[in-house]
């Protein structure tokens, strides 16, 4: 009977993956809970953070925010527009190039940004040494 990459994997293999997700998960689900005391959802919560992470400047397009999001173009709009309605977020054409729609945080939007911004922080901070990355050995030898 051949072996197959299951069978070739060490049972700590399986359980450093495990801990691994359970430990993103954890932090997932405190981040779901913080952003909803905040009235928003975590995408709404994603999405103001993504626009004011983008390296290099305090705007970000539609383009780039779904792939931030790992979502669909017109999904991210249809959040774009939920978030604008809100009024934590606003959109408008670039005054360099008129087809570029950018997205930016307002004030409101980046009050609850920066306090979410610091409880998450101090979350990351109590999961130091509990939440990390396996060593994986080389499964090639």
């Amino acid at each position: 009977m051949p072996r197959t990459a299951t069978s070739e994997l060490p049972k700590s293999a399986f359980e450093q993956l495990s801990e691994f997700r359970y430990q993103i998960r954890r932090y997932e689900r405190f981040s779901e809970n913080a952003t909803k005391e905040e009235g928003l959802t975590p995408l709404q919560y994603l999405l103001m953070l993504h626009i004011k992470g983008y390296p290099g400047r305090e705007w970000a397009t539609v383009g780039e925010l779904a792939e931030r999001l790992q979502a669909q173009h017109h999904g991210v709009v249809a959040l774009i527009s939920r978030c604008e309605a809100m009024g934590i977020v606003v959109r408008s054409s670039s005054p360099d190039d008129r087809r570029v729609v950018e997205v930016r945080v307002t004030d409101a939007g980046e009050a609850i940004l920066t306090r979410l911004a610091v409880t998450f922080r101090a979350e990351l901070k109590a999961l130091r040494g509990t939440f990390f990355v396996p060593d994986l050995p080389d499964d090639s030898s």
